[in-house]
């Protein structure tokens, strides 16, 4: 039945699928006795960045059956009863996302990073492959984390943005420095407070310590002589660059410990930075940062020190608390702009009475969207036989009477998992191990909203086991001793990165990834209609303010413009579209640009707004149409409907020439969005439709003041 919620992506697009750890527990198999340190994008972290916080529902739903399996839904889990942490495993890396690397390598197909260990830090109680060590996560927040390594008499504050590994050592204790490169020359400073280390592959590392330390060379290895106690902070020049030393000289002596993401306000998210030391913060921003960050906001850029990544340059930026502004998201039911009252209309009654006499077991819940187009043509007739097909479909998932299969309250991982999910890792795509929550829960959300919309009995009868469904992916609550939260804080929004990722509790060699963008989309699409069909403000500004976010990260890193020049040139030339984002992957031209479309709703007109943009899709996809075997109707439908933004006419013909849609879409959806308007709607302010807002019929509207 999942299957019918997440459409089927061709069985070779998936087979790669990274998984991330999404609870700071999943440390278990990460955690070493010493730390390496690469020179890497310094804003990537070791751990995963989705941690457990407090929700704002307090207690599964009542309809929902609690999984209390002994065993965790996935080989790698642990039930987190305690912060204590315990590992066999090879040495922990920070940072070592393989998005920024040491080692680099692309060609037309792929750009790809490989993990070095650059620097190795050692305890007192020196290197033992062989032995046991308890490693302890005493605190962390929605932007960093704090490891202890209360054996070695190590503490590490690992925040995500910071140029620096900053490193705690206490009790007087000893620290040893190693790395796999030659040291080709190393000194310090007359107070004994910095250290410059210059390796043979052209990095050079600065060592900076609160207090005089005495750290001696030793072939490829350095030891402090004597004990120690106070703050050690490791660094590498952003290429060897000479004049980026003064800044980090300036900068050294101001550390971060943790770091929150709030949402202030809608269309607002306010970084801030708990610090230590003397003097300003130093940080750094990615290129969407860059974009987003308010000229009201306090924090200061420095163009001039920068560093290299696969998502951009980062660029230095002063200040421990930041502002970001991404641009407000009009969420509507309908399209943003309308239906041409003649043109076509007739034709698009035929082809939604036809869709919906054709609904039956085999159809999926995005059939919902049949109940809006319908009111945007005021033809009202169909509502009432989507309606009950709706129900007969959802309601058995939400009472818990659909036998096969069912959603099941997850202690251990604070979330919802199926039946199924929960005894097969591999069952619902992964569900049982949190892969593609914001995907697969998003389309329930979407059909639910419709249907709550068009019957608020219905809607007030089943909200408690609709909120949980939105609780899984969508709480905000706030981390806090006294909190009775039992779901994990925005499962799948990454904080620091602003975009979603679609992996779950299993490790991956290659790190995280998310494939389809535009799921992601309709996920936070999906519960901002929530908000509005039950009235809950909050609910939708929250949504549509991390749909913002999703939509700008999709446009910065998935969508690849010929002008672009983020990514390498050679990739640029031959790519439009990124299929997976941090995946080596190789896919049909045409399943890259549908699964970065599907499913076809209002938002998808914010998700492609630039026409230029489209129309360099639709030119670099064309060609794979004439390739040997052929291509999939379904397929070819998002290629065409893409293709309606810049050339109506002929899109149409080719539309209404296919011989069959992809689950997730159909030919209404593809009709209705070749006849958007030329004049779009964008406001200083949200209009949310609630309960409507079409062309022809008219509805409540809801205002959300910036």
């Amino acid at each position: 039945m999942l299957k019918k919620v997440r459409r089927k992506v061709k069985t070779e697009l998936h087979h790669h699928r990274l998984l991330l750890l999404q609870h700071i527990c999943c440390l278990k198999k990460w955690i070493p006795r010493t730390l390496h340190i690469s020179s890497q994008d310094p804003t990537q972290p070791f751990y995963p960045t989705h941690l457990a916080s407090s929700a704002t529902t307090s207690s599964p739903p009542l309809s929902l059956q609690t999984h209390s399996s002994k065993t965790s839904p996935s080989k790698t889990a642990t039930k987190p009863k305690t912060s204590t942490l315990t590992s066999s495993k090879p040495p922990l890396r920070l940072s070592p996302s393989h998005t920024h690397l040491s080692l680099t390598s692309h060609n037309p197909a792929v750009v790809y990073k490989a993990f070095t260990a650059d620097i190795t830090i050692t305890g007192s109680d020196g290197l033992d492959p062989h032995s046991r060590k308890t490693h302890l996560i005493s605190s962390f927040s929605d932007l960093g984390v704090t490891l202890d390594f209360p054996s070695s008499n190590l503490r590490f504050f690992l925040v995500r943005g910071s140029p620096f590994a900053t490193c705690s050592v206490s009790n007087n204790s000893s620290v040893t420095i190693s790395t796999t490169h030659a040291v080709s020359s190393f000194s310090g400073n007359r107070s004994s407070t910095k250290y410059t280390v210059k390796l043979n592959n052209d990095q050079t590392w600065l060592i900076y310590s609160s207090s005089p330390i005495n750290l001696v060379k030793t072939g490829s290895t350095i030891n402090s002589t004597g004990g120690f106690s106070g703050i050690i902070r490791f660094v590498v020049l952003p290429d060897s660059n000479q004049d980026s030393e003064p800044i980090l000289d300036r900068f050294s002596v101001c550390y971060p410990i943790s770091g929150d993401a709030d949402f202030t306000k809608p269309f607002e998210m306010e970084y801030t930075w708990q610090k230590r030391g003397y003097g300003d913060l130093l940080m750094l921003a990615h290129p969407l940062h860059l974009k987003l960050l308010s000229t009201s906001s306090s924090a200061t850029v420095l163009e001039s020190l920068r560093y290299k990544s696969l998502d951009g340059d980062l660029v230095g930026v002063v200040g421990d608390t930041w502002l970001l502004k991404p641009d407000a998201i009009p969420v509507t039911w309908h399209s943003l702009k309308g239906i041409k009252e003649d043109h076509h209309r007739e034709e698009i009654i035929s082809a939604l009475v036809q869709n919906v006499d054709a609904l039956d077991s085999s159809a999926d819940v995005t059939s919902a969207s049949f109940v809006l187009i319908a009111e945007e043509v005021c033809h009202l007739d169909v509502v009432p036989k989507i309606r009950n097909y709706l129900k007969s479909m959802i309601e058995p998932w939400l009472d818990g009477s659909f036998g096969p299969n069912g959603f099941l309250y997850d202690p251990t991982w604070g979330g919802l998992i199926t039946k199924l999910g929960s005894k097969d890792s591999g069952g619902d795509f992964g569900f049982g191990i949190y892969n593609d929550h914001h995907y697969h829960l998003g389309y329930f959300l979407y059909a639910i909203a419709v249907l709550v919309k068009i019957d608020n009995l219905w809607g007030k009868k089943y909200r408690p086991q609709v909120y949980a469904l939105a609780a899984d992916y969508m709480t905000l609550g706030k981390k806090g001793e006294g909190s009775s939260s039992v779901y994990t804080r925005l499962r799948c929004f990454d904080f620091f990165k602003l975009h979603s990722w679609a992996g779950g509790l299993t490790e991956f060699t290659d790190g995280r990834n998310q494939e389809s963008t535009s799921e992601a989309v309709n996920g936070y699409y999906s519960a901002a209609l929530l908000g509005l069909a039950y009235g809950d403000i909050e609910l939708a500004a929250v949504a549509s303010t991390v749909l913002a976010f999703e939509i700008h990260a999709a446009k910065m890193w998935w969508q690849v413009k010929e002008e672009d020049t983020l990514y390498p040139s050679d990739f640029t030339a031959e790519n439009r579209v990124v299929g997976w984002l941090m995946v080596r992957a190789k896919e049909w031209k045409e399943c890259r640009l549908g699964i970065q479309l599907l499913p076809i709703l209002p938002v998808s007109e914010i998700l492609f707004s630039d026409v230029k943009f489209a129309k360099q899709l639709v030119d670099w996809t064309l060609p794979a149409l004439d390739r040997e075997g052929g291509v999939g109707e379904g397929w070819k439908g998002f290629l065409y409907a893409l293709e309606s933004m810049y050339d109506k006419d002929g899109a149409m013909e080719k539309v209404k020439g296919l011989k069959g849609h992809d689950d997730g879409n159909s030919l209404i959806e593809t009709l209705v969005m070749n006849e958007d308007d030329e004049d779009g709607v964008h406001v200083g302010t949200v209009a949310m439709a609630l309960g409507g807002g079409g062309k022809y019929c008219s509805f409540g509207l809801i205002e959300i003041k910036l």
